[in-house]
Order: C-alpha cells, then sequence, then structure tokens
C-alpha cells in the first residue's frame, strides 16, 4: 500500500545498538500488524514511524512533529503524561484512551488502550506506542496477545479455570527454570517470600470492575542466577466485568528501573537531611536504609587523635544511630555501647573496604567488629549475614555502618552493597555540614573557656563555679560568670547571658564580660552596681556589642562579724537563690530591671541583703530552670527544693547536683559562694 504524501516515512534500518539500552528497534516489524504503531524520538518525542493502521485510526501525520501535536484531542493529555513518563523512568506503561469516530459516525465513540514501551531507535532512546480499538476487537485475545509480544519478556494466559498457560516463552530466559504448568498457585514458589501476599491479593481479590481494566503487579522474581529481580505483570480481561472470563498478562522485568528509581529516592531523603548533629544526621540515614536495602542498620563513629592512627594507638567506635525492620527485635538502647577498633575491623577501615559477612549459624557474628549488645542482638534476630561499610569525608573515616539482614531476605548483591555505599557517601553533604558546625562551636567553646576562670580564693568563704555547654552540636550559647577582688579585698560576682547560640554569641559574651570586668575595676569598691550596669548598657549600645543581654552584677563586703553585705543590680536575670544554713531555699526575688541593650540610659536599681555564716548564694542562668515541658514557676521551684536537698554538700557536688535538672537544650552557668560556717 502507497503512503498518503505528508504521512510518516519509516526510517532506514541501520542494525546495530543505539544510544540507549538494547538492539535498535526496525520498525518495519509493524508494517502489517492490526495494532496501530507509532514510534517517538528526541526532543518533544517527535514522530519518527506510523504505520497503516495507525493512519486508518488517526489520520495521516507528518513525520517530525512532536507527540502534542500527532494527538491534538482534549484528552490527549494522558497519552502525552505517559509518554513522557515512560521516556523518563524507562519503565512500559498503558493508558486507555477515547476519541470520536469519523464524520459518518457522529454521536460515537471509539475506545482504545495505549501500551508505551521504551525502545531504542537508530535516532536514540525513543517510545514505542501501540494503540488497539477495544470494543469488538479486544475480545478476542489473540490480538491483544500480539500487541504485548512486541513490548513484554513473557506473555502468558490465566484461564478462567485457575489454570495459567504461557504463550510467548520467555519465562525459563528470565528465572532459569521451567515455566510452571497448572495453577497460579506453581508461580509463588518463585516470587519473593515477602511478596507473596500481594500478588496474591492481587491475582485473587476479585474481578476488576469496567472502570479498571488493567491489574498491575511490581513483586520480585528469582532470577536464573539465584538474586530477585524486580518484574511487573500487567493484564487485562479478556471480557471485562465479567467473573469467569481469561486473562491475558504480560511480565516485564524492571529491575534496572526500580533500582534507578529506588536509588533517586533515596539520594533525595539523604540529601535533605536537616540535622545539626553526627548522631541525629545518622539517625536519619539509617531511617532511609531500612528496610529500603537492609533489615537492620547500625552506625558507629570512632574515636581517634590522627588518622590513620599508628599501630599503638587506642581508637574506639560508639553506637550514635540504629534502625531495624518491623518483625525484628528492637534494637538495644544507645547508650555508651562500644568496642575497641583491632585487627580485622581497624584494617577494613584503613583501607575503606566494605565486606560482607554471611554468618552461619545464623546469628553468630565474628568477634570483634560490633559491641557486644548488637552481638546479642544478632543472635536474637537469627541474622543471616553482616556487611560493614566505612565512612569518610575527604579520606578521612568517621564511623562505618553495619547493615544486617536476616530470615528469608536475600544477602545483598555486589550491587546493592555498590547502592548502600553511595547513599551512604551522598550522607556527606549533611555530614560535611555538621562537622563545620561542630569546628564553629570547638571555637565557641574555646573562647567561653578562656574566660571562665577558676573563682578565686577568699578569706571566710568558699566559691565554686561551674559551665555546661547545650547537648547539641549547635547550640552554643553566650552564657558567662565571672569572680574576682577588688585591691580592697571587696568581691566582684558576675552572671549574665548573651542572646542567641552561634559564635557571634560567644563572641559577644566575651566582650560584655571582659567589659564588666574593666568597669568595675575602674569603679572600684565605692561604685554602686545598677551604676555599672548602667556604664556597661551604654557602652555596649554605642559599640554595638549585644542585641540583648541579661546579667547581675554583684559586690559583697566581708564584715568583722563574719556576715557578708550581697549588694547587687539585675538586668531582667532569674533572681538569685540563697540556701540558708537552716530554713527554706528562697529567692532574693527584688524586682529585676529591663536587659542590657534594650533601653540604655534608663535608670537602675541597687539591692542590698545580709548573708550570715553558712549562708550558700547561687547565682545560674535560665538554662538551668527553663524547658519547654514545665513553666518557669516550677523550675524555679524545682531548682530552690534540690539545693535546699544538697545544701551540705560541697559546693561543687552541689552544683553538679543541679546541673541534672537541665534538659540541656541550652547552655548553663552557676556561681556559688558559701559563708564560712562559725565553729
Amino acid at each position: 500500500m502507497r503512503r498518503k504524501a505528508g504521512a510518516a516515512r519509516r526510517p532506514q534500518h541501520r542494525g546495530g545498538r543505539g544510544a540507549g539500552h538494547g538492539p535498535v528497534l526496525d520498525p518495519r516489524v509493524f508494517d502489517g500488524v492490526v495494532p496501530a504503531a507509532a514510534v517517538f524520538a528526541g526532543p518533544g518525542d517527535r514522530l519518527l514511524y506510523a504505520n497503516d493502521a495507525f493512519t486508518r485510526l488517526f489520520g495521516p501525520r507528518q513525520a517530525g512533529l512532536p507527540a502534542r501535536e500527532v494527538f491534538p484531542g482534549p484528552d490527549a493529555y494522558r497519552f502525552l503524561a505517559v509518554l513522557e513518563s515512560v521516556r523518563s523512568t524507562g519503565r512500559a506503561r498503558q493508558v486507555f484512551g477515547r476519541r470520536r469516530s469519523g464524520p459518518g459516525a457522529a454521536g460515537q465513540a471509539q475506545n482504545f488502550v495505549y501500551t508505551c514501551t521504551p525502545v531504542t531507535t537508530a535516532e536514540g532512546p525513543g517510545v514505542l506506542a501501540l494503540a488497539m480499538d477495544t470494543p469488538g476487537e479486544s475480545a478476542d485475545g489473540r490480538l491483544y496477545e500480539t500487541l504485548v509480544k512486541a513490548v513484554a519478556q513473557t506473555v502468558w494466559v490465566k484461564h478462567a479455570d485457575g489454570t495459567i498457560e504461557e504463550t510467548v516463552p520467555g519465562w525459563e530466559r528470565l528465572t532459569g527454570t521451567p515455566r510452571p504448568s497448572g495453577r497460579l498457585d506453581s508461580v509463588y514458589p518463585h516470587v519473593h517470600p515477602r511478596d507473596r501476599e500481594g500478588l496474591r491479593a492481587d491475582w485473587e481479590g476479585g474481578t476488576p470492575s469496567d472502570a479498571s481494566r488493567v491489574v498491575q503487579s511490581d513483586y520480585r522474581l528469582r532470577a536464573a542466577d539465584g538474586t530477585f529481580r524486580h518484574v511487573t505483570t500487567r493484564a487485562v480481561p479478556v471480557d471485562p466485568g465479567e467473573a469467569d472470563t481469561d486473562w491475558i498478562a504480560a511480565t516485564v522485568d524492571v529491575e534496572d528501573s526500580w533500582n534507578r528509581q529506588l536509588r533517586d529516592r533515596l539520594m533525595v531523603k539523604v540529601a535533605g537531611a536537616a540535622s545539626e548533629s553526627l548522631p541525629e544526621a545518622f539517625a536519619e540515614v539509617v531511617q532511609v536504609i531500612v528496610p529500603e536495602l537492609a533489615d537492620y542498620c547500625l552506625v558507629l563513629l570512632l574515636s581517634y587523635d590522627e588518622w590513620p592512627p599508628p599501630d599503638h594507638a587506642e581508637v574506639t567506635a560508639r553506637r550514635v544511630a540504629t534502625a531495624s525492620r518491623p518483625g525484628l527485635p528492637a534494637p538495644p538502647a544507645l547508650r555508651g555501647q562500644s568496642l575497641p577498633v583491632r585487627g580485622e575491623l581497624r584494617d577494613l577501615l584503613v583501607q575503606h573496604v566494605p565486606r560482607t559477612f554471611l554468618l552461619s549459624p545464623p546469628g553468630t557474628a565474628p568477634p570483634g567488629l560490633v559491641p557486644t549488645v548488637t552481638e546479642r542482638w544478632l543472635a536474637a534476630a537469627k541474622a543471616t549475614s553482616m556487611t560493614l561499610i566505612p565512612l569518610a569525608v575527604d579520606d578521612i573515616v568517621l564511623g562505618y555502618a553495619v547493615t544486617v539482614t536476616s530470615g528469608d531476605t536475600p544477602t545483598p548483591t555486589p550491587s546493592e552493597v555498590s547502592l548502600l555505599r553511595e547513599v551512604l557517601h551522598q550522607a556527606e553533604r549533611p555530614i560535611r555540614k555538621v562537622l563545620d558546625l561542630q569546628q564553629v562551636r570547638r571555637i565557641a567553646l574555646g573562647l567561653q573557656r578562656a574566660h571562665l576562670t577558676d573563682p578565686p580564693s577568699v578569706p571566710g568563704a568558699v566559691l565554686a563555679a561551674r559551665y555546661q555547654p547545650a547537648g547539641s552540636d549547635s547550640e552554643i550559647g553566650g552564657d558567662w560568670y565571672d569572680a574576682f577582688p577588688l585591691p580592697d579585698n571587696t568581691l566582684i560576682l558576675d552572671i549574665g547571658d548573651v542572646g542567641g547560640h552561634d559564635l557571634n554569641a560567644a563572641t559577644a559574651m566575651t566582650q560584655m564580660r571582659s567589659m564588666l570586668r574593666a568597669l568595675a575595676y575602674a569603679g572600684g569598691p565605692g561604685a554602686a552596681p545598677a551604676d555599672v550596669l548602667a556604664r556597661l548598657d551604654e557602652t555596649a549600645e554605642g559599640l554595638a556589642t549585644a542585641a540583648f543581654a541579661t546579667a547581675i552584677h554583684a559586690t559583697l563586703h566581708r564584715h568583722t562579724d563574719r556576715t557578708w553585705q550581697f549588694t547587687w543590680s539585675n538586668a531582667g536575670h532569674p533572681p538569685p537563690l540563697l540556701i540558708p544554713a537552716h530554713g527554706d531555699a528562697h529567692y532574693l526575688d527584688a524586682p529585676a530591671d529591663l536587659p542590657l541593650c534594650v533601653l540604655p540610659g534608663l535608670g537602675r536599681t541597687t539591692h542590698t541583703h545580709t548573708l550570715n555564716p553558712g549562708d550558700t548564694l547561687l547565682l545560674y542562668t535560665d538554662g538551668l530552670i527553663e524547658t519547654p515541658s514545665t513553666s518557669l514557676d516550677t523550675g524555679l521551684s524545682q531548682l530552690a527544693t534540690k539545693a535546699a536537698l544538697h545544701r551540705h554538700e560541697p559546693l561543687p557536688h552541689l552544683l553538679r547536683a543541679l546541673q541534672d535538672l537541665s534538659d540541656q537544650r541550652d547552655d548553663t552557668a552557676m556561681l556559688a559562694i558559701r559563708i564560712e560556717p562559725v565553729t
């Protein structure tokens, strides 16, 4: 038959292999088939080929037209979306279409099914679209079989009586075993155990309605090499809506496209990790790996002075993140379990080489690779394999991951181990961010600790101080304290908190502390604490030192009767806590003035209280009393109660006990003085 002028021409067959995967498609094989066939490739999915059946169904189309012009109808968006999906994912898809028939049949419509599959053309990767009119022709199973022969690895029929019959051979090539004969149950032993229930539900859960004519099942099938490969089976009933009907099914191996999609999905998840500490970052990573790539995943971080470590150097590995799939024992809690890194484990980490261990009998791990608590978990879970993968950034090994299979989960293949390595490598970006934050935090803590010196020794009293950084690697904080004597032995006590949780806050803290110390020393013993804080407020404002800060500045004078006069001014800070030698602990809750750097020039107030022998006075920052789960009043009450409970303990022990009140979300500083009791 001569093609009409302007119709799509058939490209010459060039043989060999194209830019895509598989042999180059010669479209001429579709010249005489009943289904309408068209081939699209290149930018805009241009039309390369259309057979006579296509021309009869849709009319002549000019070769080179983009798909959106080949199918201009209002319902064409469904087909175009499928075409784009097949091209981008490499996975075959089907879609049903509807169009009005020719001018002589007004009011009637044609229904047809498209099957789109990726192919390699002489011009590179493309898509083969087969369309078949469904009202009459699709009732003949042989015609649908003709269509799917072109796009599937195996075609088979499920008869109404439950028996199956392969019509296009391919099962043996895919699985390495003869096609099971008889009923569908004979297929299930070849399916991955965890996919059998879903596959059975797809096939035995009822008859699809007319509105849903295609049943698709995605599952894993044991391949000829013993591994499991992902396949998709799509089937249509010969007589839709009828309970007793044959089904025509096509099975396609989609392992490569499934792996690409899995890889892309996991990479997106890992790259999007927003944690700001290494344990939190790895906690997100293990949740990505389980259960997609393993039944269990554990991450251990190393502790060492240099990498690679000298032979005599001590290296330890500490558990920081773990996850297991549902159905397995819960992983042991992350509380201090670590192990020395020696022998085979040390060699694996130095060489950056992953290794898979087969555990036989199940649950028996080689010694020295994981902590004892993990060995016990492996035994309880009856683990069958264990893979160790070093975790490195810039060739520096941070630790290693342990992935585990259990029960009927297959041992990971080399490609799966490679994907695991790639996923863990992708975590480098959030991990690098955490490492940068940790470096900033180390600098900030260095600034703080350089200024937070030990309190001086003074006659007639004992002093102690404590600073505790926040538990989060991202929370640096600006808490500080200071204690020093003036030339006449007047004792100066300061405590403060600069707003913010970054290096800027730590820098501002050192400046505020230094300025307050200088102003107090220059003012001498006669300067009222309110005046000193007012000058600090003006200085900080003029030099733009900080945006917000709280502080208490106090002087203490010792009297001959062994009492001390405590004189202070409070700029928006939590009140001092007095713990008398006897009686209830209570706060010196004279009204506090506004914080610093809010309204410079505002008058400030000085307060005075007498400390008796045996009394303990505590200055502290808000990290000790403020938590998201409790009110401020509750925090103050808990602090007073616990301080009274430990009042007779040495000051360092008292401060250590009070530190337990903090939830470590914020840094804390404490400064305490105890007046020597009369003996």
